[in-house]
């Protein structure tokens, strides 16, 4: 093998590296110069739509990837680098990530669901994923619910989305319903009546919605009534407490009995005569 003048070597090693350089230091300017102007017209198009942040974080951090991906596929083909092998093995590792974070990824994509769908917000009170309470946070992998006896709950969001949800905070009013049993002795006009004037004396109820005390059953040991009002929302638990707390003085002032389960027993003394007992 022939001995080669060392500056012969490092001259053409100097002239490939200047020729890659020469490459190299354009592609990567016009690269950044390219995103930054993407970037620029992502975030304009981004402030234009009704989304929330952490969805507008999450694409323009996604365009953001994927514009570097390109930039570095597009420097590779420059320098005669195969692409065709870097691009296989990209897609490899994005399916062994992806395979691996699975429940990471639904918990993502629910939240963005939840984000963009808002069946509810921040201080209403719902039902979701078998827990009851205020929503405290509602963030891309957990939503927070704050308990009644101020328990903090964390449900991931793919349970959310796949269980159903009751929110009892997105309308203005919300519909009280109170069920009372009375004696079949109490003439049923009389209890109506009764129960008719705690419903007009309660000030937070709404009187211009639909107000119903009606018998509601015959049971076996007594006569079942409703009553139906509406109020607003925050008012729900004050006036369903009141009149749950005013029906059984007004009951005792008008000598109406609360039964409570009784049987008639019947007894045969001898024949002919019957004598009955309770």
């Amino acid at each position: 093998m022939p001995w080669k003048d060392p500056m012969e070597l490092l001259s053409k090693l100097g002239d490939f590296l200047l020729e890659k350089v020469l490459i190299i230091v354009p592609v990567v300017v016009i690269s950044l110069i390219a995103i930054k102007i993407i970037m620029k017209l992502v975030d304009r198009m981004l402030g234009r739509l009704p989304l929330e942040d952490a969805i507008k974080r999450l694409i323009r951090t996604a365009v953001k990837v994927l514009l570097l991906a390109v930039a570095a596929i597009v420097l590779m083909s420059c320098l005669e680098i195969p692409v065709t092998s870097f691009v296989a093995l990209l897609s490899v590792v994005g399916l062994a990530l992806s395979l691996s974070i699975q429940n990471f990824l639904s918990n993502v994509f629910a939240g963005l669901q939840l984000l963009a769908s808002k069946p509810f917000k921040v201080g209403d009170y719902v039902d979701a994923g078998n827990c009851s309470g205020t929503v405290y946070e509602v963030g891309l992998f957990y939503t927070k619910l704050t308990s009644v006896d101020n328990k903090l709950i964390q449900l991931p969001n793919s349970t959310i989305v796949g269980s159903n949800v009751v929110n009892y905070s997105s309308q203005t009013h919300r519909r009280v319903e109170i069920k009372v049993t009375a004696s079949y002795d109490a003439p049923t006009e009389k209890v109506k009546g009764v129960l008719s004037r705690l419903v007009e004396e309660n000030p937070m109820i709404d009187h211009e919605k639909p107000v119903m005390v009606r018998v509601n059953a015959y049971q076996d040991s007594a006569i079942e009534y409703i009553i139906r009002v509406w109020c607003a929302n925050d008012d729900y638990w004050t006036v369903h407490y009141d009149l749950l707390e005013a029906i059984k003085p007004a009951f005792d002032a008008n000598e109406i009995e609360m039964t409570y389960p009784h049987l008639n027993v019947h007894m045969m003394k001898e024949a002919g005569e019957e004598t009955s007992g309770t």
